[in-house]
């Protein structure tokens, strides 16, 4: 078998393009958001890359969508670097199993959100991005923007109210944490802030640049944001366990890597030491998460025998 350092990436990446072509059709996209209903759902593209510099990728991987929940890892970064180890005093840090929308799992908690990654819990940490920030649009996009070295990346307005119009469920969460004493701004400024942290627009080539900050587990600074070593093995481990929702352990035992979705159908995922990989795909399981990315991304740590496990 070949080293690593002798992998064909590329040819990799082909073969796996063209191995996921059959499911193709399957999956819809998320036309609960008026906006990525309008989104050409037969788009597909992935980029990897080393933590030794070099980068692959294949089809639209330059192309910019909306990347949604991915931005929750972003917005825990910040937090983490905000308020270190209290900030699990506002949110926990266990797998939801339930839907990321769930009204019951959060009333019945009363009002703490299982994780950061479902709604109620990115809800929270805006609230405390908005307490904790003088301009927390602007610092959220200059984190993003020097973390994935792309100055371009910005919010996607039509999206963000594109979901403020159609967002009932999550304006009812927002209501409930309020009532439980989770949040402490407006509703309204938090749901605005929220939904503009969902609308960011990046590419896979931006999501892959960008994880790589996650992958090498070295301390870093971004932005005027930084994290420990510590906390980004605690930020991967979050990842590894709530990033996927109801799915998270379906993902970890197929792919093997600590990650992220997004109902835009983006999916971003790191492996340790090695590369970061983002995968692009519109159309959605009845999880939540894109049907191409996920048999992608299972095919490459199959491929390449690299994951964590």
């Amino acid at each position: 078998m070949k080293s690593k350092s002798e992998f064909d990436y590329r040819q990799l990446l082909e073969g796996i393009y063209y191995d996921i072509l059959p499911y193709s059709g399957d999956g819809e996209q998320a036309d609960y958001i008026p906006a990525l209903a309008r989104v050409n759902p037969d788009q597909f593209g992935m980029c990897l890359k080393l933590v030794d510099g070099r980068e692959f990728s294949v089809r639209q991987a330059d192309t910019p969508f909306s990347i949604q929940s991915i931005s929750k890892v972003f917005a825990l970064a910040m937090a983490m670097s905000l308020k270190g180890e209290s900030i699990w005093k506002r949110v926990g840090k266990e797998p939801s199993g339930t839907a990321f929308n769930s009204l019951v799992q959060l009333e019945s908690e009363r009002g703490f959100p299982r994780n950061p990654f479902i709604n109620a819990g990115a809800i929270v940490i805006a609230d405390v991005l908005l307490s904790s920030l003088p301009d927390a649009d602007s610092s959220f996009l200059s984190f993003v923007r020097s973390i994935c070295g792309n100055t371009s990346v910005s919010y996607d307005f039509e999206v963000a109210q594109s979901e403020r119009a159609s967002g009932f469920l999550n304006a009812a969460i927002a209501n409930l944490l309020k009532h439980h004493g989770r949040i402490s701004n407006d509703i309204e400024e938090v749901l605005g802030f929220y939904f503009r942290i969902c609308s960011v627009n990046m590419s896979c080539r931006d999501l892959a640049r960008a994880f790589l900050a996650f992958t090498n587990v070295k301390p870093f600074e971004y932005g005027g944001f930084s994290l420990t070593s510590s906390q980004i093995k605690r930020l991967n481990a979050v990842m590894q366990t709530c990033g996927f929702y109801d799915e998270a352990g379906e993902f970890s035992y197929l792919v093997g890597l600590p990650g992220k979705s997004g109902v835009g159908g983006g999916i971003v995922a790191d492996c340790p030491g090695r590369y970061s990989v983002a995968v692009w795909s519109p159309r959605l399981n009845g999880k939540g998460n894109s049907v191409l990315g996920m048999k992608a991304l299972e095919l490459l740590t199959t491929r390449t025998e690299e994951s964590i496990f």
